[in-house]
């Protein structure tokens, strides 16, 4: 724990407020509904908050462990590679810009919430694509792992079917939208990540 709290602080801070602010959601409804992005009261420029901290609470259990997961397994090892206030700006920037699309999508329906900080997540997975792309992503239940690059294809092409034709609860835009952001934001930070991404597909296309 001291390891990652020394070279990751920030991935360290991020992931236990989180959990914290998660678990107060969870047991107490009118944060639950006060954190939780409802689109149609920002675009009306009521309750602006949520669109950060939509990103600090989960639907239930499952998502959560499930992103606290994913996080775990990539957040950490890229503030090391990217730097701390670096990472700092590519969360919180990830998880604005993923809600954004959702607000004027869904500006109009009065039921309609979102929450999760699946949009972050993604720009964190895809920002260490950008770093180590054929590093080895594994799926469950798929028992060998994807290359990183192939992988983040295949999740961009998922994004943009479900978000058109799934019925389920899940915001796909702000996965979409999130691992875009991820990309974008990765570049702006560091120009020097597309040389390393560059060299590294020459090497393995070589081989």
């Amino acid at each position: 724990m001291e390891e990652y709290l020394l070279q990751a602080p920030v991935a360290s801070a991020i992931f236990a407020i989180t959990i914290a602010t998660t678990l107060y959601a969870f047991s107490n409804d009118t944060a639950y509904r006060n954190m939780a992005l409802h689109p149609y009261s920002v675009y009306r420029g009521k309750q602006i908050w949520t669109i950060l901290t939509s990103g600090l609470i989960h639907v239930d259990w499952t998502h959560l462990i499930f992103n606290m997961f994913s996080y775990f397994f990539f957040a950490f090892d890229l503030e090391r590679l990217l730097g701390h206030w670096q990472f700092a700006i590519l969360y919180i920037a990830s998880i604005l810009l993923s809600d954004m699309p959702s607000v004027y999508k869904h500006k109009d329906e009065y039921r309609y919430y979102s929450l999760g900080a699946s949009g972050a997540i993604s720009a964190v997975v895809f920002s260490s694509i950008l770093f180590i792309p054929f590093n080895s992503i594994y799926i469950f239940p798929i028992p060998f792992g994807i290359p990183a690059i192939i992988y983040g294809v295949l999740y961009l092409i998922y994004c943009v079917y479900a978000s058109r034709t799934s019925h389920d609860a899940v915001n796909h835009d702000a996965h979409f939208y999130g691992a875009l952001s991820g990309l974008v934001i990765t570049v702006l930070l560091n120009h020097q990540v597309i040389n390393l991404f560059l060299q590294q597909v020459k090497t393995a296309i070589g081989h």
